[in-house]
């Protein structure tokens, strides 16, 4: 009883309550925190992993701007059930070059980690236009309108220099030739040879089947991408970490 009697103390002074729970919070952070300091490095590297390709990147900032993370999660948890219906689970290499993340919260749709290849271009342009054609119980809504707004890499290079201060390492010559990657990924006639030196593992290709490069061309882009990039046939884990 007496430890409850002190605790009540607590309890009825906002000032005390306070102090003690900002201790608290101080203290677990430092435990969780301070031990990163003292790690070469707190992620640990994955052949196959890189940046995204300016196509690829722009189709994540739509992802992100149409608010896909709200209902699909890009992680799988190292669970049976997860790895038996996704994949393996995820790397954290594997988000290395997001700013921000997208682990997600929720599941309201499918989680999306591994999305890449399970399906073709066509069922994600018929998804994203009317997902009850494909998905009859589907709560998602239409997106058709990402067909018929066709962009232009404007302002891909200026994004890319952004990424590279802080930490996506984009080298001078793909900022460079960023506008003209942009264009060659969607592009299956184009010279992309130089692409894919710089971006090992692009798919190219017309993703949404129309003249042009599309909203929509870009969010397939990335979606065709997402779990491709480690073969996971010959990955094995750090034992040392």
């Amino acid at each position: 009883m007496a430890i409850l009697d002190k605790h009540t103390i607590l309890e009825k002074n906002v000032t005390l309550l306070a102090v003690f729970s900002l201790l608290v919070v101080t203290v677990g952070g430092i435990v969780e925190i301070a031990p990163l300091f003292y790690l070469e490095n707190t992620i640990e590297e994955v052949d196959g992993v890189r940046p995204y390709s300016p196509l690829e990147l722009e189709g994540r900032n739509i992802y992100i701007r149409e608010g896909c993370y709200v209902c699909h999660s890009q992680m799988v948890r190292p669970m049976r059930d997860e790895v038996e219906r996704y994949g393996h689970y995820s790397l954290a290499a594997e988000s290395m070059y997001d700013h921000p993340f997208q682990w997600g919260s929720k599941r309201t749709g499918p989680d999306l980690a591994r999305v890449g290849g399970r399906y073709s271009d066509d069922w994600h342009v018929a998804h994203l236009i009317d997902p009850q054609s494909v998905v009859p119980e589907s709560v998602m809504p239409k997106y058709g309108y990402l067909k018929e707004k066709l962009i232009e890499p404007e302002y891909i290079a200026e994004e890319m220099a952004t990424h590279r201060i802080v930490g996506v390492p984009y080298s001078d010559e793909m900022i460079a030739e960023a506008k003209a990657d942009f264009t060659a990924q969607a592009d299956p006639d184009s010279d992309y040879d130089a692409l894919l030196e710089r971006y090992p593992g692009a798919q190219v290709r017309n993703f949404d089947g129309d003249p042009g490069v599309s909203e929509m061309d870009a969010l397939i882009a990335y979606m065709q991408m997402l779990g491709t990039l480690v073969d996971f046939s010959t990955f094995t884990p750090d034992a040392s970490r």
